[in-house]
């Protein structure tokens, strides 16, 4: 009796199994379709630029092939322009079992990321303050200079007065200068335990990170220091 419970119990599953993989379409082969070669153009595209954001391309017009495009196929861009832009020419090749079909193709492109609003007023000199700003969704292929939310921290001034409502561009800001050309800053050089300190004149500008020109107002003698922090030079021996 056992025996052929277990032998129903076989059965049932077998036939269970059956159904469910008679139920289940096989895997349809990728079909060549506008969306499918907005959405390769798309990858490609981020890809080579290697851009942050949603990127969306479309086609300036149906790309109709000398022939039809059977069977699996892969989309292979052959030249790009030197630039990301909200309109592009490229030259691409299509290629599929019986082959590849070359084009030129007019795209267009939109990459939407968050930039920088102003919500209060800013003026001029002050310093970055992200409490002063809200973030909205914007093109940076059709309005490239806009500043992204990714961007800003205590480095950073504000170039000068921006007003309620408008989104910041790179031109609004700069970077916090450390040290200004013309002021009188402190060096510090060591070498091993040895440490000198001194002031001296700089002859640029700089944030921290930069090499800069200074010179020693008693010999007139000019070398490069570190800017290291705010008025303060570094060099080492």
């Amino acid at each position: 009796m056992r025996l052929l419970k277990n032998f129903l119990t076989v059965l049932i599953i077998s036939g269970f199994v059956v159904l469910r993989l008679r139920g289940e379409p096989a895997a349809e082969t990728p079909v060549f379709t506008q969306q499918a070669m907005e959405s390769a153009f798309t990858r490609s595209i981020l890809s080579h630029f290697n851009l942050e954001g949603d990127l969306q391309v479309g086609l300036e017009r149906a790309w109709v092939p000398d022939r039809a495009v059977t069977g699996p196929w892969t989309l292979t861009i052959l030249e790009y322009p030197n630039t990301a832009a909200s309109t592009m020419l490229v030259r691409c090749q299509v290629t599929d079992s019986q082959g590849p079909q070359e084009s030129a193709v007019l795209v267009h492109a939109a990459l939407w990321r968050d930039a920088w609003a102003v919500k209060l007023p800013i003026e001029a000199g002050s310093a970055f303050d992200t409490t002063r700003l809200e973030t909205r969704r914007s093109d940076m292929l059709r309005e490239h200079e806009l500043l992204p939310a990714t961007i800003g921290d205590a480095g950073y001034v504000f170039a000068r007065a921006v007003p309620v409502g408008r989104v910041l561009t790179w031109h609004d800001v700069s970077r916090h200068q450390q040290v200004r050309k013309g002021d009188l800053v402190e060096v510090t050089a060591s070498e091993g335990m040895l440490k000198i300190s001194m002031k001296v004149l700089a002859l640029e500008s700089g944030v921290t990170g930069d090499t800069i020109t200074v010179r020693n107002p008693d010999s007139k003698k000019d070398f490069s220091a570190l800017v290291t922090d705010e008025n303060h030079v570094e060099v080492q021996f």
